[in-house]
């Protein structure tokens, strides 16, 4: 089900309701959706999804650590330790998810580190991504990884943020040691995540990627192109057998008041095995979860 599918009205006649001005300008070119046809079953945060091909069992809904993150920091690291880990926790313990969703520039290696120790590590899914371009520079990060995670194996690890069209080309190096690292057991699956619509049709077409990360919501919000557009490359991907995850599914924030809608429109698109978005509390974990199963 794509955009044009679900959406009817123009979002300058809905976007001052519930956007601020500043993400209605931007959506502008986009119509704003109303409520969609029914989706084909019923989905839930928890249930068991494949990665693809990679054989990586999980949780459909991945804990995001990044909210706004960036330089060793995000919304989620800076509620603290404590709070951040019982985050993880509780979405473990009460609410069944198994997918971690971690990076190097968002701080949150050791605060994952901290939940695992409480966790049986074969019944969770690591995810984490190298901003190295060099590889020298990724093998000695993917040292340091897994000590500061605590973990001899990491399930998935990404290129991330890649914005070139010949990325493939320009950081085989980076993308061999993550070869070489998947060989060897120290990684279970490689990937990257994609900042540019040239890129992520880069990653469609090369056989080297696993699984990719890719920004989908239905305003266009932070993504790499239109959402119709986006959902055709990733529809290849999927053809193709690679493991797709979500994020910015709720538009970085734009959307936090509509999560039904935004992930309505997420499981209906038919493209993703799953799809990570970060919280900051309990309660707004538990409602998110509610929102997906209302779905």
């Amino acid at each position: 089900m794509l955009r044009r599918e679900f959406l009817r009205k123009s979002a300058q006649a809905v976007g001052a309701a519930w956007l601020s001005s500043a993400a209605a300008a931007h959506a502008a070119p986009y119509p704003a959706w109303i409520d969609a046809d029914p989706l084909p079953r019923k989905f839930n945060a928890h249930e068991e999804v494949v990665l693809g091909h990679t054989g990586i069992r999980t949780s459909r809904l991945a804990m995001g650590t990044g909210t706004i993150g960036g330089h060793g920091g995000s919304n989620q690291t800076r509620l603290g330790k404590d709070a951040f880990v019982n985050l993880l926790l509780n979405g473990y313990n009460d609410n069944g998810l198994r997918f971690f969703d971690a990076a190097d520039s968002y701080g949150s290696h050791p605060y994952v580190a901290a939940a695992l120790k409480q966790l049986p590590r074969d019944k969770v899914t690591v995810m984490s991504k190298v901003d190295n371009r060099t590889a020298a520079g990724a093998r000695a990060d993917l040292d340091r990884f897994r000590k500061e995670l605590g973990i001899d194996t990491i399930d998935i690890v990404l290129v991330h943020a890649v914005t070139e069209a010949d990325w493939t080309t320009r950081y085989r190096g980076v993308m061999d040691v993550l070869s070489e690292a998947k060989e060897k057991g120290i990684i279970r699956a490689h990937g990257c995540s994609c900042h540019t619509i040239q890129a992520l049709r880069a990653a469609a077409a090369s056989p080297w990627v696993d699984v990719d990360l890719a920004r989908l919501n239905p305003i266009g919000r932070y993504m790499d192109a239109d959402p119709d557009t986006v959902v055709s490359v990733l529809k290849q991907m999927k053809e193709q057998g690679k493991g797709i995850v979500g994020m910015k599914i709720l538009g970085q924030g734009d959307l936090r008041d509509r999560p039904g809608d935004a992930v309505r429109f997420a499981l209906g698109t038919g493209v993703l095995d799953a799809f990570t978005i970060g919280t900051e509390s309990k309660a707004e974990q538990n409602n998110l979860i509610q929102h997906i199963a209302a779905a």
